[in-house]
């Protein structure tokens, strides 16, 4: 069918008929600032919320409620499961803490393992349930681990 056949509200309803975002069948462990990044996300998405709705035609932007909607259920769902781990440094790799790798070619990369949310391997943090961070959890400087099939060894933990 011709796009110039298809009528703009049937455009509109599929695009508000958006998809919930998954949620992660593991635990959602959080760090300090993973909770307070959890916590901005629901009040923005509470906003977004409200401000959706304070525009009385829910009708004209109905994909504006739908995101608003499907982000405040997320977060909600987000907040209530979070699982705030303070951890102190025992030498081990840990939730929370840092791990600096040398890799067999020499480079060395520095990894923060996080809660899921607040992952951002660019920015240097990871995943506690990424393999990365399986592999090493757990292991002490001068440790070797297996990381995507090649031999790390952790020069430094904090």
């Amino acid at each position: 069918m011709s796009v110039a056949f298809t009528r703009e509200e049937d455009l509109e309803a599929t695009a508000a008929d958006l998809p919930d975002r998954p949620i992660s069948p593991h635990p959602n462990l959080v760090t300090p600032e993973g909770l307070a990044a959890i916590d901005a996300a629901l009040a923005s998405a509470r906003a977004a919320y409200a401000a959706a709705q304070a525009k009385g035609d829910i009708e004209a932007d109905r994909t504006a409620m739908a995101r608003a909607t499907r982000d405040l259920r997320y977060w909600s769902a987000r907040r209530a499961t979070a699982q705030p781990v303070e951890t102190t440094a025992d030498g081990r790799v840990r939730f929370g803490g840092s791990v600096t790798i040398e890799r067999d070619d020499g480079r060395t990369q520095t990894w923060r393992i996080t809660g899921e949310d607040e992952a951002d391997p660019a920015a240097g943090s990871v995943s506690h349930v990424s393999p990365l961070a399986v592999a090493l959890t757990g292991k002490r400087v001068g440790d070797e681990a297996t990381v995507a099939g090649q031999t790390v060894e952790i020069v430094a933990v904090d």
